[in-house]
């Protein structure tokens, strides 16, 4: 089977690929970012023993259950097409936002709850002992030790986050790999804009993991609870 390639008009469209990868960054960053603050609520009311917190820990579970059980791409339609079916419509963006940060939610939830139950128990009652207040431990002796604890994770959960957000262009959302979809439909080279736009989601994902290393080399050298 005999086969040319033409570059040039990848090469033409390279700047719209690039501006399309910073909508990518864009829609994982913020879906971390959501999926972190429900995440660590997650995580905590999973550890609710009190009765009146049992809702809130059966909604916790579901939660995690149907994030973490579930493919991600389902995920995606229900707010793209689920909620369309009951007359609340969202737009691209919004959809994979939603998508993305339940599934982030749900996984995070786990990564903070085995963070937390890695701190010994007996460094909050030190803190405690020592006149700190619960918030003052939980800021000064916890909080980093989690953190150290989850750091890898988070990235893992970042490089995802990117990766996944080329779900998109099933919704029409022109992140990377919907506007790769798009040039490539005009021009029918789809091996060159997809063997490009894989190039520039591994640059990407690179860039990411380097930079977390650099800050978690810069967060957390020479640190220890004290």
């Amino acid at each position: 089977m005999n086969s040319n390639f033409h570059w040039r008009p990848v090469l033409r469209a390279l700047p719209d690929l690039i501006q399309a990868a910073f909508v990518t960054l864009e829609v994982a960053a913020l879906s971390m970012l959501i999926g972190v603050v429900l995440g660590l609520a997650l995580a905590m009311a999973r550890d609710f023993t009190a009765p009146a917190a049992a809702p809130a820990r059966w909604l916790a579970v579901a939660w995690v259950a149907l994030a973490r059980n579930t493919p991600a791409l389902f995920q995606l339609y229900f707010f793209g097409f689920g909620l369309g079916a009951w007359g609340i419509n969202m737009s691209p963006l919004a959809i994979v936002l939603a998508g993305l940060s339940f599934n982030n939610a749900g996984y995070l939830a786990e990564t903070f709850r085995g963070g937390f139950r890695a701190v010994p128990a007996a460094q909050m009652r030190a803190a405690l002992s020592l006149g700190m207040t619960r918030m003052q431990a939980m800021t000064r002796i916890v909080v980093p030790q989690v953190l150290r604890a989850v750091w890898h994770p988070l990235t893992n959960q970042m490089v995802w986050a990117v990766l996944m957000s080329s779900l998109g262009m099933l919704v029409g959302l022109h992140e990377l790999a919907g506007e790769t979809q798009a040039q490539a439909s005009r021009t029918f080279r789809i091996f060159e804009y997809f063997a490009v736009a894989a190039v520039i989601y591994y640059v990407v994902v690179k860039l990411l993991v380097l930079g977390a290393r650099l800050m978690a080399w810069r967060l957390f050298r020479g640190w220890s609870p004290a």
